[in-house]
């Protein structure tokens, strides 16, 4: 029986991970992708993380990856299908095998929402895209757009930028929801063209994106884009449909946990993005494996 097993090997993952060996445990990763990082990997500058401005998403997500692998935390690739709660035994169900452990650190973060539009699941990889940092090379030269407001959104549109010919930033309401210092950015930057008040209706293309159909939703004018491009970002959810029944969670579907990462069942913790929270951040996520260590081990020592 393991000490620790943590699901999923992002930013949370991973500082639990390195913790966990810290302290001692018999610590183990599960990672459905087998690529560790989480979405960070996707995130083409990071600036607000301590010590590392202007760094890249990639080479963080790696020295995280790198990082845990050198503390002698093990990894497994495989998918969880549940969580059986045995008291002083936890049962985590995978494609492979049922393995046992003491504690469970749950970190399997979230994934981006979709639109449910016409033709955003007929024309995925062909144009539409949730990644920018992933995609947008394909892009260089062409016309893109960008449907959100969040942080996200705002950098998808000015990462595009650097290679696109044009960029549009379609935004449902009249101001965005970022970060003043990147709204800024993008509203002095040329080659971006924001259309506020205005939600997408479908997209469009025969072999590959070609249209984007609009209205907006004060006028209810709609019109037409060409653009080869449509990258989207308006917002995620949590990856927690495998614990069902298991520990509480809120309407959204995040783990009910404090700043301790406790869940409503003993020697069960959530940590990063997918437990309830006001701040979604890297830095955030990376405290939260550090707390439910802490939570953990407190309980595995009164076993």
């Amino acid at each position: 029986m393991r000490d620790l097993v943590i699901i999923g090997a992002g930013p949370a993952g991973l500082s639990a991970g390195i913790y966990g060996k810290r302290a001692g445990l018999d610590t183990l990763i599960i990672e459905e992708t087998g690529i560790g990082g989480g979405q960070v990997l996707t995130t083409y500058d990071v600036d607000n993380y301590p010590g590392l401005p202007g760094i890249s998403g990639m080479e963080l997500g790696t020295k995280m990856h790198e990082h845990a692998i050198s503390a002698g935390v093990e990894f497994l690739e495989t998918s969880v299908t549940g969580i059986e709660d045995g008291g002083s035994v936890k049962r985590i169900q995978t494609s492979k095998e049922t393995i046992e452990a003491k504690a469970v650190i749950i970190a399997t973060g979230a994934t981006h929402n979709h639109l449910g539009i016409p033709g955003e699941e007929e024309l995925g990889g062909m144009g539409v895209s949730y990644c920018a940092t992933c995609d947008g090379a394909f892009f260089r030269g062409r016309v893109t757009a960008v449907i959100g407001g969040g942080d996200v959104a705002l950098e998808d549109a000015i990462f595009l930028a650097r290679g696109c010919s044009k960029v549009y930033l379609i935004h449902r309401r009249d101001e965005f929801r970022g970060a003043r210092k990147l709204a800024d950015i993008v509203k002095a930057t040329e080659n971006i063209e924001i259309i506020y008040d205005t939600i997408p209706d479908s997209i469009e293309g025969s072999e590959a994106v070609e249209r984007l159909n609009v209205h907006n939703v004060k006028t209810s004018e709609s019109k037409t884009l060409d653009v080869d491009g449509v990258f989207i970002a308006v917002g995620t959810h949590p990856i927690t449909d495998y614990l069902k029944g298991v520990v509480d969670m809120d309407e959204r579907g995040y783990i009910k946990a404090g700043e301790d990462c406790r869940t409503n069942i003993p020697g069960i913790y959530a940590a990063g993005d997918v437990r309830t929270k006001a701040l979604r951040q890297i830095v955030t996520a990376a405290s939260d494996g550090a707390c439910a260590v802490t939570s953990a081990t407190e309980y595995i020592n009164s076993l």
